[in-house]
């Protein structure tokens, strides 16, 4: 699968025609303007499809964050997010970067289990979070109120 992948990186002057695609996996447009100007953002190109996106940002002590990733609904569940998880450790590892972060919501159970199975470990909750949103959001039943955060050593 792997070879019929491709990122392609978005200018900062484009970036707002894939807002769509970042709302896929933050339900706040308030959240998502405070960010989409930041770091670097990567459609994701199966074959000839556009299926997907990324946001990268960056932290002191050359941390980098995946800040959000979204995959239409038809190419989830087939090895894609982990294909290009995998990809985005390659390249910020050769830019020097030492560590990937990565947060989700308490209530958004497959990620806590894809985020592992893509290699990062659980680091830290930030309890309350998600209370500053204006519409709550359920998901499997629960209310997202903590954001647990996963890091990943780019380094080994």
């Amino acid at each position: 699968m792997r070879n019929l992948i491709r990122l392609e990186k978005v200018s900062l002057e484009n970036r707002s025609r894939y807002i769509d695609y970042l709302l896929l996996a933050d339900d706040s447009l308030v959240e998502v303007n405070k960010y989409i100007k930041d770091g670097d953002m990567y459609l994701i190109h199966f074959e000839d499809n556009v299926t997907g996106i990324m946001l990268f940002t960056f932290h002191p002590d050359l941390v980098v964050e995946l800040k959000n990733i979204a995959l239409v609904s038809k190419y989830r569940c087939i090895g894609m997010g982990k294909t290009v998880i995998t990809e985005s450790f390659e390249i910020y590892n050769r830019k020097g970067f030492n560590k990937m972060v990565v947060g989700t919501a308490n209530s958004s159970i497959g990620n806590l289990i894809f985020y592992q199975k893509a290699g990062f470990r659980m680091t830290e909750i930030k309890r309350g979070f998600f209370e500053k949103y204006a519409n709550p959001i359920f998901e499997n039943g629960i209310k997202a109120v903590d954001m647990i955060m996963f890091e990943k050593d780019l380094t080994s």
